[in-house]
């Protein structure tokens, strides 16, 4: 099967039906997707394909087949981080951190569909589980990468 996975194109041998989060973690060893519930409840597995969050552990692989999709891994870089990225480390958001690569990828999928968005529209959009409880920070860390350059 032939995916997108980060601006690359990769061939994975995998049963079409596999989940994408165990493509992404098992096959290609991008392990920065986690595995939370298994049942697109919690959003740690959240990636984004063709620009919209979604949860991995729960979307076959074959249907992201010819799409893009972008994992924690292609969000941005050590030198050069996403403005979410760098916005979540000026807020201080995780704690443990176990939630975080799937909240950043909604996030990253909410400031593209509303590059200014209110409190209502992260609340909408943020429906991610965080067992730490750093939601205050997350919409202080979106509000603030909201109001910087892409």
């Amino acid at each position: 099967m032939d995916l997108n996975i980060n601006g690359a194109r990769v061939q994975v041998d995998a049963d079409p039906a596999m989940p994408l989060l165990w493509v992404l973690r098992d096959l290609l060893e991008l392990t920065g997707t986690k595995f939370g519930c298994g049942v697109a409840a919690c959003g740690a597995c959240t990636v984004r394909v063709d620009g919209q969050a979604v949860r991995s552990c729960v979307t076959p692989a074959a249907s992201v087949a010819g799409r893009n999709v972008q994992t924690i891994e292609g969000l941005g870089t050590p030198g050069k981080p996403h403005p979410l990225q760098a916005a979540w480390i000026a807020e201080q958001v995780p704690q443990c951190g176990y939630c975080q690569s799937g909240m950043l990828m909604a996030a990253a999928a909410l400031l593209e569909r509303k590059p200014k968005p209110t409190d209502a529209d992260i609340d909408a959009a943020m429906t991610n589980i965080c067992r730490c409880g750093t939601y205050q920070r997350v919409r202080a860390a979106i509000k603030r990468a909201a109001g910087a350059k892409a």
